[in-house]
């Protein structure tokens, strides 16, 4: 294994991985600021505009769990920069997009390209850095991901109304262009160079079950409300248990025969691993859904412009800020209990921000929202970033990629599973925007309410 570098700053590859894993989860969010221009623009349909969302979270968790074997098997430096590029390539295609189609088959390119890179950051981060370094560049980590979540209606709002060269939302995703650039210049230079320890066969077959599973379980979720729930979404979403049960019995055979498995089900023995899982779900099922109904509340039943709705975004992302630059500190003194306290603060922020919507009502300021925005971006802040590094703390910087994949497509149906299960309460009230909002806020809180529950069962004392 290779670990020279041409640099003697132990800190200078997490710079140029942290863009692009920030890239990434940035272009699950920008976006939603940038739909009703795409239509107008591209005379984009609501089925169009919704494969434009979903389009790159599909691909994007269908092939995760791959993609960290693969760096394991190819390399991850060689893995990352391959992303990078790709990923850099499919945002320019989706900037430069002629026409609806043209840019829903980017966005599918794009998933691709982000689920291809996403898991050598942490795979590489777990190699590279160990002990008291580990949990600093892990708590960097969720820093940057967090802020790229929370940020992203911020920055969207605010390309949209800069509007250079009239790009308009091109902009929200032209933007990763020169990011990309740099940060692919820079990876072969600053980088360290690890898996290819051991060459051995990709497991295909598990793979294609992964996927098949994967795809009978989000499918139904992103695109079964918006058609009705017709009778296919529901034949998926049954088949879904009897392909991952299959998935499952094919990697425990190809285990014991001594083969290499797409997913090490080894993994899921660790506490820490498998009690850290569960808490991610809960937490990517409220946060995601939380930003994604706030933002129509706010532009759809406010009537606010993309810059001031992102404004008012900027609440949720200074608390989280403030917080997680402590959280991983705080973990290591508190443990499993700062989980918790986010989880917490989640539920109070949740509540007073449906108080809010109340005290709103049709012609108040959404300043009255601003107090549980603040408390919700701090419970993110506790809750995401220190998690992360107990989930991966006893995986064997061996796993990482493996393990790194598996936490990544856990947050991805998570955040399907959580649109999906809000939205049936969001939408039921189609013509009362504010009443939904605040109807689901109530049930984003009973969520939340599960992360405080499940932190309990997340290893407890110190941290390390």
């Amino acid at each position: 294994m290779n670990t020279s570098r041409t640099t003697s700053g132990e800190w200078a590859p997490l710079p140029v991985l942290l863009a692009g894993a920030f890239m990434v989860v940035l272009d699950f969010f920008i976006v939603n600021v940038a739909l009703p221009s795409i239509s107008s623009d591209l005379g984009a349909g609501q089925s169009s505009l919704e494969w434009v969302v979903s389009g790159y979270g599909l691909t994007f968790a269908v092939l995760l769990i791959a993609a960290g074997r693969l760096g394991e098997q190819l390399g991850q430096r060689r893995v990352y920069g391959f992303g990078l590029g790709f990923f850099t390539l499919a945002s320019a295609a989706c900037g430069l997009a002629p026409t609806a189609g043209f840019l829903i088959a980017a966005r599918v390119a794009q998933g691709a390209a982000g689920a291809v890179l996403m898991p050598q950051v942490l795979g590489i981060v777990g190699r590279t850095y160990q002990g008291e370094k580990r949990v600093r560049a892990l708590g960097a980590y969720g820093i940057a991901l967090g802020l790229a979540a929370v940020g992203g209606q911020v920055l969207g709002g605010g390309l949209l109304t800069a509007d250079v060269a009239n790009l308009g939302w091109r902009l929200c995703f032209l933007v990763n262009v020169p990011v990309g650039i740099v940060a692919l210049a820079l990876t072969p230079r600053l980088v360290p160079d690890h898996g290819r320890e051991r060459r051995t066969r990709l497991d295909l077959l598990g793979t294609v079950a992964l996927a098949g599973g994967l795809v009978a379980i989000l499918l139904p979720l992103i695109d079964g409300r918006q058609s009705g729930w017709p009778l296919w979404t529901w034949l998926s979403l049954a088949a879904a248990p009897v392909v991952v049960a299959g998935f499952a019995l094919h990697q425990l055979r190809l285990q014991r025969a001594g083969g290499n498995p797409v997913f090490d089900l080894r993994l899921l023995r660790n506490r820490s691993f498998s009690a850290g899982l569960l808490t991610q779900l809960a937490l990517a099922s409220s946060q995601a859904a939380f930003f994604v109904y706030l933002a129509i509340y706010l532009q759809n039943g406010r009537g606010l412009s993309p810059l001031a709705a992102g404004l008012t975004f900027a609440a949720v992302a200074a608390t989280y800020v403030a917080v997680s630059g402590k959280a991983t500190a705080l973990a290591q003194r508190h443990g499993r209990a700062v989980v918790g306290a986010g989880g917490a603060a989640l539920v109070l922020g949740f509540l007073l921000i449906a108080a809010g919507v109340d005290a709103v009502g049709s012609s108040g300021t959404v300043a009255l929202l601003v107090p549980g925005l603040a408390v919700a971006g701090a419970g993110i802040g506790l809750s995401f970033t220190p998690l992360t590094s107990i989930v991966l703390s006893g995986v064997d910087p061996e796993r990482s990629g493996a393990a790194a994949g598996v936490l990544s497509t856990t947050q991805q149906i998570g955040n399907a599973i959580g649109v999906a299960v809000t939205g049936v309460i969001f939408f039921a009230r189609p013509h009362d925007i504010a009443g939904a909002f605040s109807t689901s806020l109530l049930q984003l809180a009973a969520c939340s309410a599960a992360i405080v529950f499940l932190a309990r069962l997340l290893p407890g004392g110190r941290r390390a």
